[in-house]
């Protein structure tokens, strides 16, 4: 403080720079963790340092600096994060409004972030109808003749694949009609590439690789890892359906799902009122930070999932990293549900978890829980099935999404 009375009294260059050397990575450290991201954590500890030297006149001699610096870090470090969450707010609700303005092209819109995803839960011989008919717009008798198929089983095949492409549309808040969805993949589903990129792409191809980056190396080696654990769990469906056909009573998947377990009094699906609230809020969905927590521990990208973990979650259980790399490395998703808010019965709390009966004053009775709950679905690279809750909440300063429970 003797250094930042000296600054307010003579502007000293000197004092100024002591001060930024000495608690420099205070700040910048603080702002990282908050925001996660290197160039805004740079801003806001310049931002701070700039507060700084313009309050330095009226901070009291008997103020802790490195505590003020770090209280305020944490001021900006918000307001930063609030003016990404309303940028965010505003470009979705400018999206939204092109899609009104576009009317021709609103369904597309709609169906094309989930296409894909909704075309990898189809069975292999309904997408690869879809892909043909409205892909490559190809008659039905195309159709046919391609998958060894009379016309009107062609025909069949592709309404199947409409009719549950539709459904999957319908669970995401995609109202359309079968025929719809055809024609709307039809018309725009394939866009054109770049003429050079095919000349390129052979060229590299031929090598098999040998001329290309590291980072296009990087995702072949992982596209091939993917493509092998999927074989192998082709491989592992097939050989239990051969088993259980054979009248074994060996168990090939074990649901960890036992509803007399549920801790639950009560539980309400949230509306979209609170969706809208949420995105307002933290610039995303429930849904939307469950399904993102779970793709990255199914490419198995840790840096993607640890955004999510509690600070300071891991140095209080470093075990657990390996834990949950070991078990939850490679997961497939097969389903979430509707989020929801619920009320958690102490009773059932402490008989399922006995070590919490001193939180309680009472066993008796219900609170309500922090955070939301997202029913899943996930199956493990061993095969294994696991159907739980996952608990998140966003009840902090940064309005951040942490995961809570449920794995």
């Amino acid at each position: 403080m003797a250094l930042v009375r000296e600054f307010a009294a003579s502007q000293s260059e000197q004092a100024f720079e002591t001060l930024v050397s000495r608690h420099l990575n205070l700040v910048y450290s603080a702002a990282l963790r908050q925001t996660r991201d290197a160039d805004l954590a740079q801003e806001i500890t310049q931002a701070v340092f700039i507060i700084l030297a313009r309050k330095a006149g009226s901070l009291s001699p008997k103020t802790i600096l490195s505590g003020w610096l770090y209280r305020t870090a944490r001021f900006v470090a918000a307001d930063v994060l609030k003016i990404q969450r309303r940028r965010q707010l505003r470009e979705q609700e400018a999206f939204m409004e092109g899609i009104f303005q576009n009317e021709p092209d609103a369904a597309w819109e709609q169906l094309s972030p989930l296409l894909d995803e909704a075309m990898a839960r189809l069975r292999d011989k309904d997408r690869d109808a879809i892909v043909l008919r409205f892909f490559e717009n190809k008659s039905l008798q195309e159709v046919g003749a391609a998958l060894g198929l009379e016309e009107r089983a062609a025909q069949k095949r592709v309404a199947r694949g409409l009719e549950k492409l539709r459904a999957i549309f319908a669970k995401r808040g995609v109202d359309s009609t079968a025929a719809g969805i055809g024609e709307t993949i039809s018309a725009n589903s394939i866009q054109l590439a770049p003429m050079a990129l095919a000349k390129t792409i052979s060229a590299v191809a031929i090598t098999k690789g040998a001329a290309a980056g590291g980072s296009t190396l990087a995702l072949v080696k992982g596209a091939l890892k993917i493509m092998a654990w999927t074989k192998a769990k082709t491989a592992v469906i097939t050989a239990a359906a051969v088993i259980l056909a054979a009248g074994t009573t060996t168990p090939i998947i074990v649901h960890h799902y036992r509803a007399n377990d549920s801790i639950f009094s009560k539980t309400t699906e949230l509306t979209e009122s609170d969706n809208a609230r949420f995105v307002r809020l933290t610039g995303t969905t429930p849904a939307e930070v469950a399904r993102t927590f779970f793709e990255a521990m199914s490419r198995q990208d840790w840096t993607e999932a640890a955004k999510y973990w509690p600070p300071g979650f891991l140095k209080r259980d470093p075990t657990f990293l390996n834990t949950i790399t070991n078990m939850y490395g490679g997961l497939e998703i097969v389903s979430l549900g509707k989020p929801f808010r619920a009320r958690i019965s102490i009773a059932k709390m402490i008989e399922l978890q006995p070590e919490s009966r001193n939180q309680f004053s009472s066993n008796k009775g219900s609170f309500e829980a922090a955070g939301v709950f997202v029913p899943y679905e996930i199956r493990f690279k061993n095969g294994e099935v696991k159907k739980w809750q996952l608990s998140i909440r966003c009840d902090n300063p940064e309005s951040r999404w942490y995961w809570d429970g449920g794995l």
